[in-house]
């Protein structure tokens, strides 16, 4: 009778699961069948036991019906609500049933770092023929729970991410190979130390360079709270769930234009869950996945233990193919694992472990899949000849710098550095000899006035007075308050001396107003020095989002630009960089599969001609919205450019201005290991509203004012608006060095 109870109620979940779900297109036929369960229930103790399971068998037929049909119907916010459920499958549900043993590091339960990130050390057994093999892995993923509220339905928060990274690198240490799961719908969006975007930014910077193999698995895929454990050798997607820049409910609001505290039209939350392709399908068909786990009709649940057999052979195939993918020696079971797909796992044996050779395969081959993601969904309005001329040119650059760095200079350094420590040693000889002589020479002779020393870095004057551009704010004849006249008691500023003569800067309290991008492209850098490159990589419509062509075409013709970064060669005091400019006048200065490659071929250019990149920050609003995944990817795509670039030896400098949130700051700029900010500036990766809406939390004004930032130390500093070149020249010396590039 045990077993009959257990039954009925596994029916009965299945039926609340069944009507929460998709409910509403069978009418009352899922009324008539809990009924008929009760009555069962009621009468359980009257009917005979065979009676009661025939009934049992035709309610669970029924609901194996009804269950396929809503499968075949469900839409792109169904499945938002699957892995929303609270019987949807959690990472404890998989550790309990994939992993043969585990434990968790970091805390248990309430008693831990962050209850909404869980690490657990663990093992997987596979049986070749009669022989059991253990490989031992770091499991690290987010956990939604079942209803507890303290896993605060797996948003991370900043300190859970970096105890995600801290095990990561116990795996790397240990040359075990990591398996991570997302289910977040986000990270949680607060800036203490150590800073949601900030904590990200490092996640990613450091998953691009661990020297093991990853596999994530992704059931819910919230943005970058997604990405701090997302970037993967592998990255395959439960059918069910689902992977999107942002939540259904977040895009309508701001497609809406919701106010605070204002109920979402629901139709709009549809459409934007249609819109944004969120889907397994779809992000299949986009690239940012590579594989698809099929799941039970309406998603796997905590009680499917069908389910989690399957998902342990997936997980072993995986992993397999990972590293047999980089091995030395394995073509023949990678072609018998590719051939028979996870079922067959148990006739071959992989060894997870990778010598120094495989690990810089498996190093390089990472790298090469992220910056070819996104590929085909932006624009190159190049012709085919300029596109000839500029791969000739690339190609002249790269001989050019093997030849100058690589045969003339670098063994000419070596040299110099030899004899500069022979020099070094040999003064310590002859002082020892001569020091007698030279103090007997002092007593006899008169001292002459000492020689100045001469200085390896001479720091120039700067005779560039920008008195060339004017902004056109200034025209407007009329006067303008600071917004700190009532703290500092700022008088008002008349507009024309305000944006001409005053940079934009309040004479009284050095308030900063904001100044378009040109007045930096005209002020910052040495005269005619500029040259900007890849402007004709134009951002398309890769989703095909409902009106958004329309919105693109606006801010091309308003800003005259193809794209919401400017990318160029300049000097600042004759010292040559490469630069990046998000500007916000072009669609708030988010950041699509555009954007992303110009900021990957403006790394390239930098590495490839030896000199400092500096990405300067008019604005940014974040990854844009209307490209869904295809934004999202942006993020670890340009993070693994600038790790390359840093690893060649780069010197990276950032520098925020005005508003800069979200998904740049929490990856490809975050990382960087110099940032500044111009003051007034407001960093950080939630706005206010997001935050209340979020954390239930005000937030105060100052939040995220760049004071803020350097106390928490995302930033190493602030600099004045009207001091930008000189600081920026003086920042290039002191953290470049002579050679202004390390190696």
């Amino acid at each position: 009778m045990i077993e009959v109870e257990k039954r009925i109620e596994y029916l009965r979940r299945r039926l609340i699961y069944l009507s929460d779900i998709k409910g509403e297109i069978f009418g009352d036929n899922l009324i008539t069948l809990r009924d008929w369960l009760e009555d069962i229930v009621e009468k359980i103790y009257e009917l005979p036991e065979k009676e009661v399971n025939e009934d049992l068998d035709k309610i669970a037929s029924q609901i194996s019906f009804y269950e396929k049909e809503a499968d075949s119907k469900l839409t792109p916010l169904d499945y938002v609500h699957i892995v929303r459920h609270p019987f949807r499958m959690t990472l404890k549900d998989i550790l309990e049933n994939v992993y043969d043993d585990y434990v968790e590091l970091g805390g248990e339960e309430e008693n831990n770092i962050d209850p909404a990130v869980i690490v657990a050390r663990a093992t997987i057994n596979r049986q070749v023929g009669n022989r059991i093999y253990t490989h031992q892995v770091m499991v690290i993923g987010h956990e939604k729970g079942h209803g507890e509220e303290f896993r605060n339905g797996g948003s991370a928060k900043p300190w859970g991410n970096e105890k995600a990274l801290r095990f990561m690198q116990v795996a790397e240490t240990e040359g075990i190979p990591i398996h991570s799961y997302i289910f977040t719908p986000g990270a949680y969006p607060i800036e203490d130390y150590p800073g949601a975007a900030q904590q990200i930014a490092r996640n990613l910077y450091a998953m691009a360079g661990l020297r093991v193999p990853i596999i994530a698995f992704i059931s819910e895929g919230g943005s970058g709270g997604a990405e701090a454990i997302g970037l993967a050798d592998l990255r395959i997607m439960f059918s069910h769930g689902y992977y999107s820049v942002i939540s259904p409910e977040g895009a309508a609001a701001i497609e809406g234009r919701v106010k605070e505290g204002e109920k979402v039209p629901p139709e709009l939350v549809h459409f934007c869950a249609e819109q944004l392709k969120i889907t397994a399908k779809d992000n299949l068909k986009l690239g940012t996945i590579d594989r698809i786990i099929q799941e039970p009709p309406l998603g796997a649940r905590s009680d499917d233990y069908e389910f989690f057999k399957f998902l342990k052979q997936e997980v072993i195939r995986a992993t397999d193919e990972v590293c047999l993918s980089v091995k030395t020696l394995g073509a023949l079971r990678a072609y018998h694992l590719k051939k028979n797909g996870p079922t067959d796992t148990t006739k071959i044996y992989v060894h997870w472990r990778l010598n120094d050779k495989e690990i810089e395969k498996l190093l390089q081959k990472r790298k090469l899949k992220y910056k070819n993601m996104a590929k085909g969904f932006f624009l190159d309005k190049r012709s085919l000849w300029r596109k000839k001329i500029d791969q000739v040119e690339k190609n002249w650059l790269r001989v050019k710098t093997f030849v100058s760095f690589h045969i003339m200079k670098r063994p000419l350094r070596r040299i110099q550095h030899f004899l500069k420590e022979v020099q070094a040693e040999i003064q310590i000889i002859s002082d020892h000899i001569f020091s007698p002589f030279v103090k007997l020479k002092e007593k006899i002779l008169p001292s002459k006035k000492p020689s100045l020393p001469v200085y390896e870095m001479v720091v120039e004057e700067d005779t560039y007075l920008g008195e060339t551009y004017v902004s056109p704010l200034a025209n407007v004849d009329k006067t303008i308050s600071c917004p700190n006249s009532e703290r500092y008691g700022c008088y008002d500023i008349w507009i024309p001396d305000l944006y001409g003569e005053l940079c934009g800067v309040c004479p009284n309290c050095g308030h900063h107003f904001p100044l378009e991008y040109q007045w930096y492209l005209n002020n910052l850098f040495d005269k005619n020095s500029v040259r900007e490159f890849n402007s004709e990589i134009a951002s398309t419509n890769p989703l095909g989002y409902k009106n958004f062509d329309e919105k693109l075409e606006k801010a091309r013709e308003k800003t005259k630009r193809l794209s919401a970064i400017i990318t160029f060669d300049a000097k600042v005091m004759g010292i040559s960089l490469v630069v990046a400019m998000l500007f916000s006048d072009f669609r708030n200065g988010t950041v699509g599969a555009a954007e992303g490659e110009k900021f990957v071929l403006a790394c390239e250019r930098a590495k490839l001609l030896r000199q400092p990149f500096l990405a300067y920050v008019h604005g940014t609003a974040g990854i844009r919205i209307h490209e869904g995944t295809i934004g999202v990817v942006q993020m670890p795509k340009c993070t693994v450019a600038v790790r390359e670039y840093i690893e060649a030896g780069g010197l990276y400098i950032v520098v925020y201005d005005n508003n800069s949130y979200a998904g740049p700051v929490a990856s490809f700029l975050g990382c960087a290991p110099y940032q500044f900010a111009i003051k007034s500036s407001r960093i950080g990766f939630a706005g206010p509203r997001v935050i209340r809406e979020t954390t239930n939390q005000e937030v105060p004004p100052d939040y995220h004012s760049a004071e803020n930032a350097l106390k928490r130390g995302h930033i190493q500093g602030i600099w004045d608006r009207r001091e930008f070149r000189k600081r920026l020249y003086m920042a290039l010396l002191t953290m470049g060095g002579k050679n202004l590039y390390y190696r």
